[in-house]
């Protein structure tokens, strides 16, 4: 999401605004994939909305937006098991394995409304 002009520039800001917005919405102890939120979004893929979360989202309940496999990257593991257990998000693994989502005992369904950018 390189920004050469005023036009990108806005245009990311635009799309970064509406990927925090969602997992601004997304209840405790539920979680959707990167790609979930881009499909919502009808633009970008999983990759330009970690992007946005890595950069952006520490202001929001990032431990909610995951990879599609239930997983996090490994640096976020720990801190994010600690809100899945406040929040009883549910689990598919054992405490002291990989922390992994139950991706669909978890699921949130972005509403219609988000709609495309």
């Amino acid at each position: 999401m390189s920004a050469s002009g005023p036009e990108e520039a806005e245009d990311a800001e635009a799309y970064a605004e509406a990927v925090l917005r969602i997992a601004e919405q997304i209840p405790p102890g539920r979680v959707v994939s990167y790609g979930q939120v881009a499909a919502a979004l009808e633009r970008g893929g999983p990759r330009q909305v970690g992007k946005v979360m890595a950069t952006y989202g520490a202001a929001v309940p990032w431990w909610r937006v995951i990879r599609a496999d239930g997983t996090l990257a490994e640096p976020l593991r720990g801190r994010a098991r600690e809100h899945y257990l406040e929040e009883g998000t549910p689990m598919r693994s054992r405490l002291d394995e990989q922390v992994r989502v139950d991706m669909r005992a978890a699921a949130y369904e972005i509403p219609r409304t988000v709609g495309p950018l």
